[in-house]
Protein backbone atom coordinates (compact mmCIF):
# COMPACT_ATOMS: atom_id res chain seq x y z
CA UNK A 1 0.00 0.00 0.00
CA UNK A 2 1.25 3.58 -0.77
CA UNK A 3 0.95 5.84 2.45
CA UNK A 4 -1.77 7.81 3.23
CA UNK A 5 -2.39 11.53 3.18
CA UNK A 6 0.05 13.18 5.94
CA UNK A 7 -0.88 15.46 8.33
CA UNK A 8 1.80 14.45 11.13
CA UNK A 9 5.57 13.77 11.42
CA UNK A 10 5.66 10.18 9.70
CA UNK A 11 7.27 10.48 6.15
CA UNK A 12 5.74 8.03 4.00
CA UNK A 13 8.16 6.47 1.60
CA UNK A 14 10.09 2.55 1.93
CA UNK A 15 8.95 -0.58 0.86
CA UNK A 16 5.07 -1.40 1.02
CA UNK A 17 3.42 -2.40 4.16
CA UNK A 18 0.06 -3.62 5.55
CA UNK A 19 -2.05 -0.55 6.19
CA UNK A 20 -4.72 -2.52 7.93
CA UNK A 21 -3.96 -5.13 10.96
CA UNK A 22 -6.02 -6.17 13.67
CA UNK A 23 -4.93 -4.28 16.56
CA UNK A 24 -1.37 -5.65 18.15
CA UNK A 25 -0.92 -5.65 21.95
CA UNK A 26 1.22 -2.60 23.74
CA UNK A 27 4.81 -2.83 23.95
CA UNK A 28 7.13 -0.85 26.44
CA UNK A 29 8.70 2.43 25.42
CA UNK A 30 10.70 3.73 27.23
CA UNK A 31 11.65 7.08 24.91
CA UNK A 32 7.58 7.81 24.39
CA UNK A 33 7.84 10.77 25.86
CA UNK A 34 11.02 12.07 23.45
CA UNK A 35 9.01 10.75 20.56
CA UNK A 36 6.25 12.34 21.43
CA UNK A 37 8.23 16.08 22.09
CA UNK A 38 9.70 15.58 18.88
CA UNK A 39 6.28 15.01 16.96
CA UNK A 40 4.77 17.93 18.40
CA UNK A 41 7.54 20.19 17.91
CA UNK A 42 6.91 20.09 13.81
CA UNK A 43 3.35 19.48 14.13
CA UNK A 44 1.05 22.78 13.29
CA UNK A 45 -2.26 23.11 12.66
CA UNK A 46 -1.68 24.15 9.12
CA UNK A 47 -0.77 20.24 8.33
CA UNK A 48 -4.38 19.42 9.33
CA UNK A 49 -7.57 19.17 7.54
CA UNK A 50 -9.49 22.42 8.61
CA UNK A 51 -12.41 20.41 10.23
CA UNK A 52 -10.52 18.27 12.53
CA UNK A 53 -7.39 20.34 13.82
CA UNK A 54 -9.26 20.87 17.40
CA UNK A 55 -9.01 17.00 17.49
CA UNK A 56 -5.89 16.95 16.82
CA UNK A 57 -5.12 19.30 18.93
CA UNK A 58 -7.10 17.89 21.64
CA UNK A 59 -5.16 14.34 21.30
CA UNK A 60 -2.03 16.03 21.40
CA UNK A 61 -3.14 17.88 24.86
CA UNK A 62 -3.34 14.51 26.06
CA UNK A 63 0.05 13.56 27.70
CA UNK A 64 0.01 10.01 26.52
CA UNK A 65 -1.02 10.41 23.41
CA UNK A 66 0.17 12.19 20.05
CA UNK A 67 -0.78 11.79 16.41
CA UNK A 68 0.57 10.80 13.37
CA UNK A 69 -1.16 11.10 10.74
CA UNK A 70 -4.69 11.96 9.69
CA UNK A 71 -7.73 12.46 6.75
CA UNK A 72 -10.80 14.39 7.12
CA UNK A 73 -11.79 11.77 4.23
CA UNK A 74 -12.30 13.46 1.05
CA UNK A 75 -15.21 12.42 -1.64
CA UNK A 76 -14.06 13.22 -5.66
CA UNK A 77 -16.58 12.59 -8.56
CA UNK A 78 -17.65 14.08 -11.99
CA UNK A 79 -17.24 17.86 -11.68
CA UNK A 80 -15.21 17.60 -8.11
CA UNK A 81 -11.45 16.22 -8.66
CA UNK A 82 -9.82 18.21 -5.74
CA UNK A 83 -7.74 15.72 -3.85
CA UNK A 84 -8.23 17.54 -1.47
CA UNK A 85 -12.13 18.73 -1.37
CA UNK A 86 -14.13 19.59 1.90
CA UNK A 87 -17.21 20.17 0.68
CA UNK A 88 -19.89 17.71 1.54
CA UNK A 89 -21.27 15.72 -0.88
CA UNK A 90 -24.13 17.62 -2.76
CA UNK A 91 -28.01 16.44 -3.05
CA UNK A 92 -28.55 15.53 -6.61
CA UNK A 93 -29.28 12.78 -9.06
CA UNK A 94 -26.64 13.52 -11.20
CA UNK A 95 -23.74 11.65 -9.65
CA UNK A 96 -23.40 7.85 -10.15
CA UNK A 97 -19.90 7.03 -8.60
CA UNK A 98 -17.82 8.78 -6.09
CA UNK A 99 -14.06 7.96 -5.12
CA UNK A 100 -13.57 8.36 -1.49
CA UNK A 101 -10.62 9.05 -0.27
CA UNK A 102 -10.35 7.43 3.68
CA UNK A 103 -10.47 9.22 6.85
CA UNK A 104 -8.68 8.06 9.58
CA UNK A 105 -6.14 9.22 12.29
CA UNK A 106 -3.43 7.28 13.56
CA UNK A 107 -1.54 7.94 16.84
CA UNK A 108 0.83 6.73 19.67
CA UNK A 109 -0.70 5.89 22.67
CA UNK A 110 1.66 5.37 25.96
CA UNK A 111 1.60 2.12 27.46
CA UNK A 112 0.10 3.13 30.51
CA UNK A 113 -3.18 3.34 32.64
CA UNK A 114 -4.30 6.31 30.90
CA UNK A 115 -3.00 5.04 27.37
CA UNK A 116 -4.93 1.63 27.57
CA UNK A 117 -7.97 3.63 28.83
CA UNK A 118 -7.81 5.06 25.72
CA UNK A 119 -7.27 2.56 23.20
CA UNK A 120 -10.11 1.09 24.72
CA UNK A 121 -12.54 4.06 24.29
CA UNK A 122 -11.82 4.58 21.18
CA UNK A 123 -12.16 0.81 20.30
CA UNK A 124 -16.07 1.91 21.20
CA UNK A 125 -16.17 4.27 18.84
CA UNK A 126 -16.79 1.19 16.25
CA UNK A 127 -19.86 0.81 17.77
CA UNK A 128 -21.18 4.03 15.93
CA UNK A 129 -21.00 1.83 13.05
CA UNK A 130 -19.33 -1.50 13.09
CA UNK A 131 -19.75 -2.20 8.89
CA UNK A 132 -18.04 1.15 8.18
CA UNK A 133 -15.24 2.22 11.32
CA UNK A 134 -12.28 0.21 11.98
CA UNK A 135 -9.77 0.40 14.96
CA UNK A 136 -6.71 -0.97 13.93
CA UNK A 137 -3.13 -1.17 13.34
CA UNK A 138 -0.88 -0.30 10.17
CA UNK A 139 1.95 -2.44 9.92
CA UNK A 140 3.64 0.15 8.27
CA UNK A 141 3.86 2.65 11.08
CA UNK A 142 4.31 0.33 13.89
CA UNK A 143 7.73 -0.57 11.79
CA UNK A 144 8.16 2.93 12.29
CA UNK A 145 6.93 3.66 15.92
CA UNK A 146 5.58 1.12 18.32
CA UNK A 147 2.28 1.58 20.16
CA UNK A 148 1.19 3.24 16.93
CA UNK A 149 -2.69 2.64 16.40
CA UNK A 150 -5.60 3.64 13.62
CA UNK A 151 -9.05 4.67 13.22
CA UNK A 152 -9.98 4.71 9.86
CA UNK A 153 -14.01 5.14 8.53
CA UNK A 154 -13.76 2.94 5.22
CA UNK A 155 -16.73 0.09 4.64
CA UNK A 156 -15.30 -3.09 5.48
CA UNK A 157 -14.69 -4.46 2.25
CA UNK A 158 -12.06 -1.66 1.80
CA UNK A 159 -10.42 -1.33 4.50
CA UNK A 160 -7.16 -2.40 3.33
CA UNK A 161 -7.05 0.03 1.12
CA UNK A 162 -6.57 3.90 1.07
CA UNK A 163 -9.62 5.15 -1.11
CA UNK A 164 -12.54 3.24 -2.56
CA UNK A 165 -15.19 3.51 -5.43
CA UNK A 166 -19.10 3.78 -4.31
CA UNK A 167 -22.24 3.96 -5.87
CA UNK A 168 -23.41 7.50 -4.70
CA UNK A 169 -26.00 6.67 -1.94
CA UNK A 170 -23.73 4.54 -0.01
CA UNK A 171 -20.96 7.38 -0.20
CA UNK A 172 -23.86 9.78 1.15
CA UNK A 173 -24.43 7.11 4.35
CA UNK A 174 -20.41 6.86 4.88
CA UNK A 175 -20.63 10.55 4.77
CA UNK A 176 -22.66 10.51 7.60
CA UNK A 177 -20.78 8.00 9.18
CA UNK A 178 -17.36 9.80 9.04
CA UNK A 179 -19.17 13.14 10.23
CA UNK A 180 -20.70 11.32 13.48
CA UNK A 181 -17.27 9.63 14.25
CA UNK A 182 -15.62 12.86 14.28
CA UNK A 183 -18.27 14.37 16.65
CA UNK A 184 -18.23 11.49 19.19
CA UNK A 185 -14.34 12.10 19.35
CA UNK A 186 -14.53 15.31 19.39
CA UNK A 187 -17.04 14.77 22.49
CA UNK A 188 -14.56 11.98 24.19
CA UNK A 189 -11.87 14.13 23.83
CA UNK A 190 -13.30 17.47 25.26
CA UNK A 191 -14.14 14.98 28.34
CA UNK A 192 -10.50 13.31 28.85
CA UNK A 193 -8.72 17.00 28.37
CA UNK A 194 -11.19 18.09 31.14
CA UNK A 195 -10.06 15.15 33.44
CA UNK A 196 -6.36 15.71 32.67
CA UNK A 197 -6.74 19.85 32.91
CA UNK A 198 -8.83 18.67 36.92
CA UNK A 199 -6.06 16.10 37.40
Amino acid sequence: MTAKPACGVIESGGPAMETFTAPKQPVPDPSFQVKRRSALAGLTDAMVDKPIVSIINGLNNLPYCFTLQCCWGHFLYAGQNDQSNLDPLPRTTHIDKVRYRIAYIALCIENNGPGKRLCRQLQQLQSIDPDNIQFCCAEWFWQRQVNSYALQVEPDRFKHEDEALLGYSEALHLETVRNRFFVQLKKLLEALNADTACG
